[in-house]
């Protein structure tokens, strides 16, 4: 081989080399400035507007800080799953993240009964803090998900509004004595024990098909929240609101813990400061402005009659629920439990 051509060999080399590590850098760097895909689900329609609040809102968060780092496919309004479809498929790996109302889990899962237990939900309705990021029931909460490979990543910052015993014209419910015999629709294994307790025939539909049941007679009354009144146009079917607290229930982003663990630290900074904007202004703007400022008024204006508990009636109530934390506790764990209700009731 002659010097000028073994000279040109080593140059194609060389520059073939070259081409080769920059490509690979142009590669590595690519991969670095790549955005962290997560698909993510919410039932909800739109139509609730306090429980899309804050859910657009944490979506928006992200895209607005943190589009370098995560990108979010997300799909509410059952695009791509069912309210009952959401935990397997989380725990399919089929999708990354989910927005659950706690009371349609927790047969399931049943930690999450402590934000709907009947004499507690008012506590922590009161004291949206002791859910906090962080608090100690919380952790607990997080504790308990592990078990399951579940992480929550907020509360929504507490609980919502009560739910309380909504009820027609040609049945009304104005007592827990009125319970005996009626049809309640029901969503938590909690509401279920509470009207049963009571004499009542609780009754599972979803809520997109609860105007119809009402109008058709298939349930006498239900356990609603107001956005399930006003997300549903329920108003107009419904004659008397009986204002004892119930039940309750939040909204709260899930991942399966495995898949949070193997995330890069900013896109965990990037989710963790998203639930944080979550746990501030959730629960607090569904209470504090949607509830009382659009969502009431228009209960007002459909002539609904508020009923509130005697004193009788508020007895009879704290005794049951004595009946159904025992059973709550033996689900959840008599240590656990006791902790947990302890916690919520700032004991």
């Amino acid at each position: 081989m002659n010097i000028i051509r073994r000279k040109t060999l080593k140059a194609g080399l060389f520059c073939a080399a070259s081409l080769s590590l920059i490509g690979f850098n142009l590669s590595i760097s690519q991969n670095a400035l790549a955005a962290e895909e997560l698909t993510g689900v919410y039932y909800i329609p739109g139509s609730y507007e306090a429980l899309s609040y804050g859910t657009d809102g944490f979506i928006k968060f992200l895209e607005t800080n943190s589009s370098d780092k995560i990108k979010a496919n997300y799909y509410h309004s059952s695009q791509l799953l069912k309210a009952d479809e959401q935990l397997p498929a989380l725990r399919a790996g089929s999708i990354d993240f989910m927005f659950h109302t706690s009371s349609y889990i927790t047969r399931s899962l049943p930690i999450l009964g402590i934000t709907g237990l009947p004499g507690v939900v008012e506590e922590l309705y009161r004291h949206p803090e002791r859910l906090a990021i962080d608090s100690p029931l919380f952790n607990l909460i997080n504790e308990q998900l592990a078990k399951e490979n579940l992480y929550m990543l907020s509360s929504g910052g507490g609980i919502l509004e009560p739910e309380y015993i909504w009820s027609t014209e040609a049945d009304p419910i104005k007592s827990l004595d009125d319970l005996k015999g009626k049809k309640i629709r029901v969503v938590s294994f909690e509401a279920t024990e509470l009207v049963q307790q009571f004499g009542g025939a609780a009754v599972r539909i979803p809520s997109s098909e609860t105007y119809l049941a009402l109008q058709r007679g298939t349930v006498d009354a239900g356990v609603f929240n107001i956005s399930t009144i006003i997300g549903r146009s329920l108003q107009e079917q419904l004659a008397f609101a009986y204002k004892l607290p119930m039940t309750g229930f939040t909204v709260s982003p899930f991942m399966l813990r495995s898949r949070w663990d193997t995330l890069d630290s900013d896109v965990k900074e990037s989710l963790q400061e998203a639930s944080v904007w979550y746990d501030n202004n959730f629960v607090k703007m569904a209470n504090e402005s949607f509830y009382p400022e659009k969502f009431w008024p228009k209960v007002n204006a459909a002539g609904i009659k508020i009923i509130n508990p005697s004193s009788k009636d508020v007895e009879s109530f704290n005794k049951a629920t004595v009946t159904i934390w025992e059973k709550w506790k033996k689900e959840v764990g008599e240590d656990v439990g006791q902790r947990a209700i302890d916690l919520a009731l700032g004991i």
